[in-house]
């Protein structure tokens, strides 16, 4: 079979079938096969893998998967992509897809039936609108997943990257880093695409933690806290905490507690680690 991922290959198929790119799908095929190397050495896949590829699109990174996966489970919401990739992999024996949109899958009872006994990989060139939305998605349903492996927009890369003190750095940054270990693997200039996207892209690796790196008693709260702190930027945490209101303190109570914490009522939430977050919610669970 002609290689997908290329200018040749992915022309080869959309004029072979009835297809129309679709907006609001955010569909941008790969057509770089040294991108695609990457993607498959940075997400470590063996024989011993099941891989749950969302949004396989024309196939461009199923393709190589099936080559190196166990098995390979490709979820696609478009309608007019199911016949394609159907003729093209359907009789590979190790391939299933699934015509769904991946948030309305249930991924424990999928990854239960249809891999019990091998490793968990997720990759995924991920549409840009629903990013975030799919990423905590597979983080916090504590999935048997070892990592996650997508390309994102450049932008979302570089904050769910980030670190403290840092124009990027937000409430998705430290939640990437409570669930897993982020890795910038490559970026990837937007000509690598058909058709061309109006950004950069780049791949990201999530390996999962399995213990979080930091014990709290109480998650829920703490990630109010973080969620807070960053709904407005500029502000200390004094004024971002009491102004969002939710964890039922008065203001005078909440600078105390700020301050004998050892964080400071003057800090602000975007040069707090998630350690730093984990003491303060402990503080404030314990003190309240």
């Amino acid at each position: 079979m002609q290689k997908i991922a290329t200018v040749e290959g992915t022309k080869a198929v959309i004029s072979k079938y009835p297809f129309a790119f679709q907006k609001k799908f955010g569909q941008n095929f790969l057509i770089d096969p040294h991108v695609l190397d990457k993607i498959i050495r940075a997400a470590d896949i063996t024989g011993e893998d099941c891989v749950i590829e969302i949004g396989p699109g024309i196939g461009c990174v199923t393709q190589a998967l099936l080559e190196h996966a166990g098995k390979v489970i490709s979820i696609e919401i478009d309608d007019q992509l199911i016949p394609i990739l159907t003729e093209q992999f359907g009789a590979e024996p190790h391939f299933k897809l699934i015509h769904k949109d991946v948030l309305k899958v249930d991924l424990a009872k999928l990854i239960a039936e249809e891999s019990p006994h091998k490793r968990v990989k997720v990759v995924a060139n991920l549409p840009y609108y629903i990013t975030t939305p799919i990423i905590m998605t597979l983080l916090e349903n504590e999935l048997p997943i070892e990592s996650i492996t997508v390309m994102v927009q450049k932008e979302v890369a570089d904050r769910l990257s980030s670190k403290p003190s840092t124009k990027q750095y937000g409430a998705i940054s430290v939640a990437v880093n409570y669930f897993s270990e982020p890795y910038l693997v490559a970026n990837v200039p937007r000509n690598c695409f058909m058709p061309r996207p109006n950004v950069d892209s780049a791949v990201i690796k999530l390996t999962v933690h399995e213990e979080p790196p930091v014990k709290v008693n109480n998650v829920k709260q703490m990630f109010r806290i973080i969620k807070a702190a960053f709904l407005l930027r500029r502000k200390t945490l004094l004024n971002t905490l009491a102004a969002h209101g939710e964890l039922g303190i008065d203001k005078e109570k909440l600078k105390e507690l700020l301050d004998e914490s050892g964080i400071g009522a003057q800090t602000r939430g975007e040069t707090l680690s998630i350690e730093e977050f984990a003491r303060l919610s402990d503080y404030i669970d314990e003190h309240r």
